[in-house]
């Protein structure tokens, strides 16, 4: 099973849900490693007079480190609850001077600004690309680079993995659910190095996408297992009545059955590619 960045969402309107739980979300979900940012850095050119649109910041936490970078960040999150969680984590570190503003990127007024880099950490799949693309080749100026950052789930061979553990109780409270699945191997995923992943191309918008990999890993208890699955798009659209007994089973199997202790592996992905042309439109 991937995590949503890299899998296109049926129902533009559901990236939404996370708003519903911001609080978790910030607590549980995985951030982006320091060497991510590092490349981000290296192949842009990304410096203290860079300006960067970041879409879809939920609760800041690439946002964060956008602004270590010393850079000037604009943010766009149409979740009014995530949006603030995100405003106030920034300003406890002293990065009040980033602004966030409420909307879908898709309708967001851009005010005639333009920008060095864009970014979308597990934020793009939740864009009309129809529409996402095409501004972002307009938001961006001559020479700029789009970025998607992501995590895909994985796993290793021979270690104990919760969704194979718990398929069982899954079947048993949301059957036949094309949600539940086998992550793939980490190797496999490697192999899938080449253009933007499973969002939709660009097309000659963007030039090539250069991909590079990041292996994390989560470690957690059965109940901060079952929150960090709360916070996720496929329990999340699930009903209440439906979800809270699925995931208090799944916590329940983790305590008895594998010592209290499940790992959710993740690579990371940092999906970088340059503006075509030189003006709005696709200069030859």
């Amino acid at each position: 099973m991937t995590d949503e960045p890299e899998v296109r969402q049926d129902g533009l309107g559901l990236g939404r849900v996370f708003d519903e739980v911001p609080e978790l979300y910030d607590r549980v979900r995985p951030g982006y490693p320091d060497e991510l940012f590092a490349d981000l850095t290296a192949i842009t050119g990304l410096d203290e007079t860079s300006s960067v649109l970041e879409v879809g910041c939920g609760t800041g936490q690439a946002t964060r480190s956008l602004a270590a970078l010393g850079c000037q960040v604009t943010a766009v999150e149409p979740g009014t609850g995530m949006a603030a969680l995100a405003r106030r984590r920034l300003a406890a570190l002293g990065h009040d001077d980033v602004g966030i503003e409420t909307s879908t990127f898709e309708e967001w007024d851009d005010r005639g600004r333009r920008f060095d880099v864009l970014v979308a950490a597990s934020s793009w799949h939740w864009v009309d690309p129809a529409i996402g693309w095409p501004r972002a080749h307009a938001v961006l100026r001559p020479g700029g680079w789009a970025a998607l950052l992501g995590h895909v789930v994985v796993r290793r061979p021979g270690e104990a993995e919760v969704y194979a553990e718990t398929s069982g109780i899954h079947e048993r409270f949301a059957p036949g659910n094309p949600d539940w699945g086998h992550p793939p191997l980490e190797d496999e995923v490697r192999a899938t190095d080449e253009g933007w992943g499973l969002v939709e191309d660009p097309g000659g918008l963007f030039g090539p996408a250069v991909a590079r990999w990041y292996p994390t890993v989560q470690w957690f208890d059965g109940n901060g297992f079952a929150d960090l699955l709360r916070s996720t798009s496929p329990y999340r659209r699930l009903a209440p009545d439906v979800r809270e007994p699925l995931l208090d089973a799944v916590a329940e199997h983790i305590r008895t059955r594998m010592d209290d202790r499940a790992s959710r592996r993740y690579l990371s992905v940092l999906r970088v590619g340059r503006r075509a042309g030189r003006g709005a439109g696709i200069d030859s």
